[in-house]
């Protein structure tokens, strides 16, 4: 049963989603500051479920070793609970500077109706953006840090092994570069209509094309990255960015990989690309990915959208995929909902 949220004061108090213990979430009236001078009062209208990494998180699977690396900027609490987590959130400034009141704006925050933050942690949405588009700003820029880690080429033949929401991201952004031949790869035929809707090519992992000058891996599966190292031209290098959590993974690197001169390349969002990071930071980046999502195309990924108040049962219906999902997206729109 979900919880109802009551009418209150409508800068002072809110509500967030924590999970409780993994498995557990639940929703909690938090208290507000009052923002400072140098902060923003910031109403939620919309905010996205990170499939992937939100799922290790409401299962309790973040390794110890990673408990600082995994931290959301918001983030209170600790893995593996209790713990309040999320990244993507997209709202309107009620109170602030003069010139972000009343703007809608991204921020990297958790799952929570209204939050007060340092103006600096919010990014205006462009007016070419629909607010319910912009949550998926945060996994557009992970895409973006990516292409900048792969750099790929005019004319490369490109394959994205796992049609999540990371490389469907990626896929799209791809599918804008002159001459990139490029086919997602997944073993859900369902993704067929994604691919399609983002103007790429689709197959499934045994009909897959080969001799592919670069792969980008984000299927979070031994499998896939084993497959990712069998589509590649001799020299071709594989971008993994899939997150494992506390899973070990193991690669057929006594074949072909060596004789071929195979590259295999993490790439991680936590930082800006080496490529780049002499000339952009991380608001540049996140300015970027807002821009970029501009184009309509990028609507495939939102796959599902529930209330606030549902989110406790959302997420556990994810995590256990029994609601299967890309970007879901959570609504704030209650009225009166605080």
């Amino acid at each position: 049963m979900t919880p109802t949220i009551p009418a209150g004061p409508t800068t002072r108090t809110a509500h967030a989603f924590w999970l409780d213990a993994p498995g557990r979430g639940t929703v909690r009236e938090v208290e507000l500051p009052a923002p400072g001078p140098d902060e923003v009062l910031v109403r939620a209208l919309y905010s996205g479920v990170s499939r992937g990494t939100e799922t290790l998180v409401f299962q309790g699977r973040v390794p110890e070793n990673q408990y600082a690396a995994m931290r959301a900027p918001f983030q209170e609490g600790d893995f593996p609970g209790p713990v309040k987590y999320g990244y993507l959130s997209v709202g309107v400034v009620e109170e602030g500077p003069a010139e972000l009141t009343g703007r809608t704006v991204f921020c990297l925050h958790p799952h929570q109706t209204r939050y007060v933050v340092p103006a600096a942690a919010v990014t205006p949405v462009p007016a070419s953006v629909p607010a319910a588009r912009a949550v998926l700003a945060g996994t557009v820029e992970t895409a973006v840090n990516a292409l900048w880690d792969a750099a790929p080429l005019i004319g490369d033949r490109i394959s994205v092994v796992g049609g999540g929401m990371v490389g469907c991201s990626v896929a799209a952004l791809l599918a804008r570069f002159p001459g990139v031949r490029v086919q997602l790869v997944d073993a859900d035929p369902a993704r067929a209509a994604v691919a399609e809707a983002l103007g790429v090519g689709f197959a499934a992992p045994a009909d897959a094309e080969g001799e592919r000058d670069l792969v980008v891996h984000a299927s979070a599966t031994e499998a896939g990255l084993a497959r990712c190292l069998e589509l590649l031209r001799p020299e071709g290098t594989v971008v993994e960015l899939s997150w494992y959590g506390d899973r070990r993974v193991a690669l057929p690197l006594g074949e072909a990989f060596h004789s071929r001169r195979l590259t295999l390349r993490g790439s991680q969002v936590g930082t800006v690309s080496p490529a780049r990071a002499a000339t952009r930071g991380h608001a540049d980046r996140l300015a970027l990915a807002l821009d970029l999502l501009a184009d309509p195309a990028l609507d495939a990924l939102v796959t599902g959208e529930s209330d606030f108040t549902e989110l406790p049962v959302v997420l556990a219906k994810i995590a256990s995929g029994e609601l299967p999902a890309l970007c879901h997206r959570v609504r704030y729109d209650a009225p009166g909902r605080s």
